[in-house]
């Protein structure tokens, strides 16, 4: 039988939003509709207000999920830069710092310096730790599903298996959930600007390159959490280029931040990172956009194979190179190199959320585990 869980779900995704609407989806009787939405309401899951529609007789008050509930905190890890930020259940922004970490730094150093932000910004806003919902953190690296933890991350040295998840749950107290930044990226996009989307994939072109894939609404992590990593797919033809992981021919060697940074650099225009490289993009730099739609043509050849695998409805392009040379760059190849029937509904738009595209996708994950149908039946005994 559904407990107030399944009534809750129900409110939140917005299949039910009056007493009648459960009454109609669920089949509960009256009384046992009643007693759910009491239990939610008193646990201040729901609140209820308004009106929702006249249908003649007495107005039904509207349901809605309590988005002031809880607060979340969500830190994303860069290679060269850490943002943490704390916000409601919607993934809405309320507060943030910017920090100077690079994944480089390694995982003790950067985890506490995440945390003590956290307990500054949660103390500055007058957030209790009681009014925490969860935690949740974005690394730039494969993640293990079941433990949490950095799997083999190529570009993280210090960071695999490290207890990510318990070290932070020690500092704040709150359930922590850990994600792959381009999955975390990709889950923001869709649950802001493409809601009813099937398919969709985020590429994110920063210091390295990796892809978010976001099908029927739920992210996909693939058997280990391995999904998407196409910055070490081997290119022919660029077995000079060394990557970060070892190897020779990778993607990320060829076309990312860091490879686009290196070629700037030899041009005398110091860069290395791939912020460096937006930096310059941003300032309208010739070379810089040059080198970057060159970048793009690359990762469009590459996403061309995943594009007549997955026949996503959108492609989304995010990250610090993340510009109208990228843009360009990738649908000069993508289109061509594909199948066009697997284009004929296929969108390449730019992010719209920029770097708070991660920030919101670890808000909503964080509260599609913490406030599910199980872990509130769970809580109140469902």
């Amino acid at each position: 039988m559904p407990g107030p869980g399944d009534v809750l779900e129900l409110i939140r995704t917005g299949r039910a939003v009056t007493r009648g609407d459960v009454l109609d989806v669920t089949g509960l009787s009256r009384m046992t509709v009643a007693g759910r939405i009491d239990a939610l309401l008193a646990a201040g899951l729901v609140v209820e207000n308004g009106t929702d529609r006249v249908t003649g007789g007495r107005r039904p008050r509207r349901l809605e999920f309590n988005t002031g509930h809880a607060r979340v905190v969500a830190a994303t890890v860069e290679t060269t830069h850490t943002t943490v930020a704390v916000t409601d259940l919607t993934g809405r922004v309320e507060h943030r710092a910017r920090l100077d970490l690079a994944v480089a730094d390694g995982p003790a150093r950067t985890l506490e310096a995440i945390t003590t932000t956290a307990a500054g910004l949660l103390d500055r806003a007058g957030i209790a730790p009681t009014d925490l919902g969860g935690m949740g953190i974005s690394i730039p690296g494969p993640v293990d599903p079941e433990t949490g933890r950095p799997s083999q991350p190529p570009i993280m040295p210090g960071w695999d298996a490290y207890p990510v998840p318990d070290h932070l749950h020690d500092a704040l107290g709150a359930p922590v959930l850990v994600a792959n930044d381009a999955d975390a990226a990709a889950l923001g996009e869709q649950r802001a600007g493409y809601p009813g989307s099937r398919s969709l994939c985020l590429v994110k072109v920063s210091t390295g390159i990796g892809t978010g894939i976001v099908i029927g609404g739920r992210v996909y992590r693939g058997v280990d959490g391995g999904s998407g990593d196409i910055g070490h797919v081997r290119l022919a033809g660029h077995e000079d280029a060394v990557c970060q992981c070892g190897a020779h021919g990778c993607l990320a060697a060829v076309a990312s931040g860091r490879a686009v940074a290196r070629a700037l650099t030899a041009l005398g225009k110091p860069a290395a990172s791939g912020s460096d490289v937006g930096a310059l993009l941003a300032q309208g730099d010739a070379d810089a956009a040059r080198l970057t739609q060159a970048a793009g043509r690359v990762i469009g050849e590459v996403m061309a194979t995943v594009v007549c695998l997955l026949n996503p409805g959108e492609v989304v392009i995010g990250g610090a190179l993340a510009s109208t040379p990228l843009l360009a760059g990738v649908r000069e190849t993508l289109y061509p190199r594909s199948l066009p029937r697997a284009t004929r509904h296929l969108t390449v738009h730019l992010a719209g959320l920029g770097e708070d595209a991660a920030v919101a996708g670890l808000a909503a994950m964080v509260v599609e585990r913490e406030y599910s149908a199980a872990a509130v039946n769970a809580l109140l005994g469902g």
